[in-house]
């Protein structure tokens, strides 16, 4: 298993060091400490209510620390207004003025800054160029599609030239193919600006995509912090191995037979590595990823095929193996079809096993 993986800078752009919330005596963030590296793509990711909008707040300054401390390039901002901690922050709904032009929306933080006029429309163009929205800039935001107002949203967050970049959720309103293609524009102005930006989503899939590392977040507190393949491969716990990927990792029900055998599904398998703590009779939780099945020359178990979808060259199969444990199977050269019985194996080397409760045992 691998540890939370830690930047080694010196001087990290951002640390959270035991932040923690309380909205009227319940606990919402439950003392986080985490340190970002100037440069990094960090990204917040968990479930609905599992506290990553509410900590992304705090870090912009728009909720209140109950305790902890919140330092910025080396500066302690726990209790700094939201314009001077040197953040930019762009949200879910845009945030646009109706009234106002795509160019005079991108450089109001900037007016109220009393920045000269001619300076301001040197930071918009640039901003403009960087998002390819220069054609835009005289329209109001009513004339815009959704990923073209979010460009928008983002180059009024360019031209302020922040230390941190917070994005909550940004694509959530656009449809599946501009959440693609508007993700992808986020990849790259991440390169060509080397900020430090802190992304919250609930989608995975965008985590494990744009995260040079990802927090997984549960009810308050962080489950594993890692690189994405690092938390695909090797998570800590069940709860990361059911989130991280798309589909996400089977986690089934075994029993220890021997310290070098198991049973799934009513088959017995070898299997090294069981832990000297784990009794014969136990209860363990074995983690099979959809794409390991059809692999390894071990026992074979039946799989009812219930549901197939079909994507091309893949195929994700939905079904039932042994005795109903209901599981997701890859088949990237087989065209099966619903109702057939399609016998099955896996390498157990690249199994996750865990306890009952969850922790992972190897």
């Amino acid at each position: 298993m691998s540890a939370s993986i830690q930047p080694k800078s010196a001087d990290p752009e951002l640390t959270l060091i035991s932040v923690t919330k309380s909205f009227g005596g319940h606990d919402v963030i439950r003392g986080i400490d985490l340190t970002i590296e100037k440069g990094e793509l960090v990204v917040f990711v968990g479930p609905s209510g599992c506290g990553k909008s509410t900590l992304l707040r705090m870090i912009a300054g728009l909720e209140n620390v109950t305790s902890g401390e919140v330092t910025i390039a080396g500066k302690t901002v726990t209790d700094e207004e939201p314009y001077d901690r040197g953040i930019a922050m762009v949200f879910q709904s845009y945030a646009l003025y109706p009234h106002m032009t795509v160019a005079e929306n991108m450089g109001f933080a900037l007016r109220l800054q009393r920045i000269p006029k001619e300076e301001r429309r040197k930071a918009v163009e640039k901003a403009a160029r960087i998002l390819q929205i220069e054609p835009l800039l005289d329209r109001k935001p009513a004339q815009l599609s959704g990923g073209q107002r979010q460009r928008v949203a983002i180059g009024r967050a360019i031209v302020r030239e922040p230390r941190v970049f917070l994005f909550d959720e940004p694509l959530s309103n656009l449809d599946a193919e501009l959440r693609v293609q508007t993700r992808i524009e986020i990849a790259r102005l991440h390169q060509s600006l080397g900020a430090t930006m802190i992304y919250v989503t609930h989608d995975q899939t965008e985590a494990m995509t744009l995260a040079d590392r990802i927090v997984v977040l549960r009810a308050g507190k962080v489950e594993q912090v890692g690189r994405p393949t690092d938390l695909y491969d090797d998570p800590d716990n069940t709860f990361v191995a059911g989130f991280i990927g798309s589909p996400r990792m089977n986690v089934l029900p075994g029993q220890v037979i021997a310290e070098d055998r198991v049973k799934l599904a009513g088959v017995e398998i070898a299997m090294s590595g069981l832990s000297e703590k784990l009794a014969p009779g136990e209860d363990i939780q074995i983690g099979i990823r959809p794409e390991h099945f059809m692999e390894g020359t071990g026992p074979r178990v039946d799989l009812t095929i219930e549901v197939v979808e079909q994507l091309g060259s893949t195929a994700f199969i939905h079904g039932s193996l042994g005795q109903g444990l209901p599981v997701v199977v890859e088949a990237r050269s087989a065209r099966p079809a619903v109702g057939d019985t399609v016998s099955v194996t896996f390498d157990a080397d690249k199994t996750c096993l865990f306890r009952s409760t969850g922790e992972r045992i190897r």
